[in-house]
């Protein structure tokens, strides 16, 4: 179990003595987070809690012990934002974008989203798994209790198991939602199975909570490598050093900021890392953007967040990256050890066409890619940070995953924003609230 890295250097065009000015800065907000460690789940950093809980660890390993003997064909997770995206971010990156075609024992779908042929195609799915007999779990997480999205797919695809299931429905479905919220009562009076989260870890923050541990156990992912290596990642993060690497890359994210490169992109040199970008997408985006600062003064602040793949990006956005406007800050990820090894045939003839890879493993072509495109970005002065994974093992994401957690808590302390809340977010949900009570 190797620990991830952080690197920046030269690479960051920024003086050494700017970023320790700014990293200085963080002091206040690597106590705060020592507190908070220390108060639980007490304090709106409580996430960072998660990773050592072995009350929560035990709780969920039984709720997985009990619902494993279902021994369940599809596992359908019902939820939007927070509530899934982790998960998927997980999944694909331990098992790979393609798991449920080669590891057909226990599939994953997600059901996050209103679309009515999105919600069809779940359906055409899991309904001859239905008729056959075999059982289908459905997760419904909700950390208010009353997402109109999540609660819509839950009632299509309860209903559907209930038609043939019958009476046994309930424990067919499962429910992650806060203490006493109207789910929670909701699928207590029905006999569903709860499983609860504390209520000040906001959804971006959940996935170490029963949000991602109870479905990624599900499907096989060994939660205690995760959690280990979130605890391992999380003693770095609140760590007054310079081998901080959520703080240090926070500052170098502020700094890029300030200097008018408002767009962060994340470019990830492994397809199974995809998900992964989405979920960070989710948690800069709700976390830093924000209209007013901690002093209700308006600020319209926000760092806009992109994500890119390598090497498919390099034939679509590269274009943009190195000839483009000077506004955006890179950050590279790629991975030290593969799960798998491919090599280039040797095949001579094709040496008119691409010379100099016959025999070779793809990791070498797609290192030699990643290698050249950091040799065009500093030659065109686009600053970026690197990411280095290990491997993609369950210790590994655990890393990835709470670093960039505690990145946004740094990041929200330099920007003078709270990225706990979500108060825009908030306020299109009564919209749509009042719309659909309007059309009723």
């Amino acid at each position: 179990m190797k620990p991830i890295s952080y690197l920046y250097g030269k690479a960051a065009l920024l003086s050494s003595g700017r970023i320790s000015s700014v990293l200085k800065r963080t002091a206040p907000e690597t106590a705060r987070l020592r507190k908070a460690l220390l108060a639980g789940y007490e304090d709106d950093r409580a996430s960072i809690s998660l990773p050592g809980d072995e009350a929560l660890l035990k709780r969920v390993g039984a709720f997985i012990g009990k619902k494993q003997k279902l021994d369940p064909a599809y596992i359908v997770v019902v939820g939007i934002g927070g509530s899934n995206l982790g998960t998927i971010a997980v999944q694909e990156a331990v098992f790979g974008k393609l798991c449920n075609h080669i590891t057909p024992k226990r599939r994953t779908l997600y059901a996050d989203t209103v679309d009515s042929d999105a919600m069809r195609q779940i359906r055409v799915v899991i309904e001859p798994v239905l008729k056959q007999g075999r059982e289908v779990l459905v997760v419904i997480i909700s950390k208010s209790g009353g997402t109109t999205e999540t609660i819509a797919n839950a009632e299509v695809l309860i209903n559907l198991v209930k038609r043939y299931k019958g009476g046994s429905h309930a424990e067919n479905i499962v429910a992650i939602t806060d203490e006493g919220s109207k789910l929670h009562h909701f699928a207590d009076n029905k006999g569903y199975g709860v499983l609860t989260m504390p209520q000040k870890v906001g959804g971006r923050f959940s996935v170490f909570s029963a949000v991602g541990l109870f479905p990624l156990g599900m499907m096989g992912v060994s939660i205690e490598s995760l959690l280990k290596g979130a605890r391992d990642m999380r003693n770095r993060c609140i760590a007054a050093s310079a081998g901080n690497p959520a703080a240090a890359s926070a500052a170098l994210q502020y700094l890029h900021y300030t200097n008018g490169k408002n767009i962060s992109d994340l470019f990830l040199f492994s397809s199974d890392l995809e998900s992964v970008g989405k979920w960070y997408r989710q948690l800069m985006g709700e976390s830093v953007g924000k209209e007013h600062d901690r002093r209700g003064k308006k600020v319209n602040c926000g760092i806009t967040p992109t994500v890119s793949i390598g090497t498919t990006d390099l034939h679509s956005m590269a274009q943009l990256y190195l000839g483009g406007p000077y506004d955006k800050f890179t950050t590279f990820v790629s991975v030290g050890q593969n799960n798998s090894s491919v090599n280039v045939p040797v095949m001579k003839e094709y040496d008119e066409l691409v010379e100099n890879i016959q025999g070779i493993p793809l990791a070498e072509v797609m290192n030699a890619i990643l290698q050249g495109v950091k040799i065009d970005f500093q030659k065109g002065k686009r600053p970026y940070a690197e990411i280095l994974l290990p491997d993609k093992s369950a210790y590994s994401i655990g890393q990835l995953l709470q670093f960039k957690m505690i990145e946004m808590m740094y990041l929200g302390h330099l920007l003078g924003v709270n990225p706990f809340d979500q108060p825009n977010v908030e306020a299109y949900k009564v919209e749509v609230k009042r719309i659909l009570g309007n059309e009723g």
